[in-house]
C-alpha cells in the first residue's frame, strides 16, 4: 500500500470509511460529493453543509491522516493543481453566467504566455534537429499523446521516419532501445504524467538523442533536456487549457514544413500523386 505522504485525498477517504462513525461517514459523503470544494472552505463552513460538528470534522481530518484541516485542505489544492479532474469540479448548480468568456480569456492568455515565452532561436535550432535528425521521436502519454501524434502527423508530410511513443502492443522499453545518436526526440510533458518521465528522460540522456520538452510539468526548465519550451494550460473550469501546447505544435509543424525546402516539397508531391492514384481524398 502507497504511504500515507503518497496517497491520494480521496483514497485516504475511502480507506478509513470502515472505521468512521455515523457523523464522520455523513462527512466523508458530502465531501466525497464534490471534494474540491474542500479547498475553498473553512471548517465551520464544511461543517454546516454536512450537517456536523466542528469536531466532527477535526476527528475526520485526523482519522484520514491530516494534522489538522489546514492541511488537508492544503493537500487538495496540491492535487487540484497536478491536475486531478474531480477536485476542480465545481458544486451543481453553480451558475454559468460568462462562461464562455471566461473560458476565451484564460485561453488568451494561455496563449500569451505559452508563446511569448519562446526564444525564437531556440526554436529554430529545434525545428532544424526535427528535419535534419535521423529519425524523429514524439512521446506523449495521456493528454500528450494527442500532440505527440498531431505533430507526428504533420511534419512526416515532409519527411520520413517519424515515430510516436508509446505504440501500441510495445512497452516502453522496446521502443525506446530504437533510439540512437543522431535522433531528435520530442517528449510532451503533461500534467498529470505517469510515474516513469523522470527515469524516461534519463534513458533518453543516455541515447544521445537531442531531447525537446514541451509542458506545463512543475520544474520542467530544470530537467534533462536541450530545449524547453513551457506551455501555460491553467483552465477556467475542471480542465486544463491545452490552446498554448496546440499553438506551439502548430508553430513547429508549420516551420518544420518550410525547413524542409525542396526535400520536403518532393515529398509532398509525391504524396499528392499517391493520393491520386489511390483516390483516397
Amino acid at each position: 500500500m502507497a504511504s500515507a505522504a503518497r496517497t491520494s485525498f480521496i483514497a485516504r477517504i475511502r480507506d478509513a470509511t470502515p472505521n468512521m462513525h455515523r457523523s464522520e461517514l455523513r462527512l466523508a459523503e458530502a465531501i466525497l460529493h464534490f471534494p474540491g470544494q474542500i479547498a475553498s472552505y473553512t471548517a465551520t463552513e464544511l461543517a454546516q453543509m454536512a450537517g456536523v460538528s466542528n469536531a466532527t470534522v477535526t476527528r475526520f481530518v485526523r482519522k484520514i491522516g491530516y494534522a489538522s484541516f489546514e492541511e488537508a485542505r492544503q493537500a487538495v489544492r496540491a492535487e487540484q493543481a497536478a491536475g486531478t479532474a474531480l477536485l476542480r469540479v465545481d458544486r451543481e448548480g453553480a451558475p454559468s453566467d460568462g462562461q464562455i468568456a471566461r473560458h476565451l480569456d484564460q485561453s488568451h492568455g494561455n496563449l500569451e504566455r505559452s508563446l511569448a515565452r519562446l526564444d525564437e532561436a531556440e526554436v529554430g535550432a529545434l525545428v532544424s534537429a526535427m528535419i535534419d535528425a535521423d529519425r524523429l521521436w514524439l512521446v506523449g502519454f495521456r493528454a500528450g499523446q494527442a500532440f505527440a501524434r498531431y505533430l507526428a502527423w504533420q511534419v512526416m508530410q515532409v519527411r520520413s521516419n517519424v515515430f510516436t511513443l508509446p505504440r501500441d502492443g510495445e512497452t516502453l522499453s522496446e521502443s525506446l532501445a530504437g533510439i540512437g545518436k543522431g535522433d531528435c526526440v520530442i517528449v510532451f510533458a503533461l500534467r498529470r504524467p505517469p510515474k516513469q518521465v523522470d527515469a524516461l528522460l534519463a534513458v533518453l540522456g543516455d541515447t544521445g538523442a537531442e531531447t525537446a520538452l514541451i509542458g506545463d510539468l512543475p520544474g520542467l526548465e530544470g530537467m534533462p533536456a536541450r530545449w524547453r519550451l513551457p506551455c501555460s494550460t491553467a483552465g477556467a473550469g475542471p480542465l486544463f487549457d491545452h490552446v498554448g501546447v496546440m499553438a506551439l505544435c502548430g508553430l513547429l509543424a508549420s516551420s518544420a514544413i518550410e525547413r524542409a525546402g525542396a526535400a520536403g516539397r518532393e515529398r509532398l508531391r509525391v504524396i499528392e500523386n499517391i493520393h491520386d492514384s489511390l483516390d483516397e481524398l
